[in-house]
């Protein structure tokens, strides 16, 4: 896609029309525990990552995960660096409520996501910037060619934030709001485009990404 650098070694991930908002998973997240002891001044961990990302045009819920959370935390000023890796995942949903639709698609990062966690608290906000790639699209069974560039205009931008409950050693709840933004190049002449954005792109969306005990890597 044009002037955005990206990432390598995303994973492809099997979605319906709203495919691409599973980067919306994604995209996205963070952690780290504070009480872990260390010599120096940065500490990097890893949680096991199960969640969710639901698609608000097509109310359509799609699972995520399992998959893994890599966090690099600053123990002296709380700031953090983290990546998140996903299997492939499948959500089937009907459009207009009568014709069933799957999708494959790819979450490129662009750039590391970044966040805070409150060393006195446990509390963590990341945020990730995401382009939404679908790599195929069926229609009632039959595949529809999207071609090699219908991906999101822009990167979608997904925060999330720690839930109560939450600790950066044991892990916990991280929940937010994003937008899908407006696909491009999708389909011979862009002639799939209106339809794509009219099924998926749009605000309103969520995700909750729920993490298991951190592990120092």
């Amino acid at each position: 896609m044009h002037m955005l650098t990206r990432s390598r070694g995303v994973r492809a991930v099997t979605a319906p029309a709203a495919v691409g908002l599973l980067a919306a998973a994604s995209v996205i997240a963070i952690g780290a525990p504070q009480a872990a002891a260390s010599t120096g001044t940065s500490l990097t961990v890893s949680y096991p990552v199960l969640g969710n990302t639901h698609l608000n045009k097509p109310n359509a819920t799609v699972s995520l995960g399992p998959g893994t959370l890599q966090a690099t935390l600053n123990l002296k000023s709380g700031a953090l660096t983290a990546s998140l890796t996903l299997p492939p995942a499948t959500l089937s949903f009907q459009e207009f409520g009568l014709i069933p639709v799957s999708a494959t698609t790819e979450f490129i990062p662009v750039g590391a996501t970044t966040g805070k966690i409150n060393i006195d608290t446990g509390a963590v906000t990341t945020t990730s910037k995401i382009v939404l790639k679908i790599t195929s699209l069926t229609l009632a069974g039959l595949p529809i060619p999207v071609g090699n560039s219908c991906e999101s205009a822009r990167p979608a931008v997904i925060t999330v934030k720690s839930e109560p409950g939450f600790s950066v050693v044991s892990g916990g709840k991280l929940t937010g709001t994003y937008a899908v933004p407006p696909f491009a190049g999708c389909g011979p002449a862009g002639l799939l485009t209106p339809l794509i954005n009219q099924s998926i792109a749009g605000p309103g969306n969520t995700i909750t990404l729920v993490l298991g005990a951190a592990k120092k890597s």
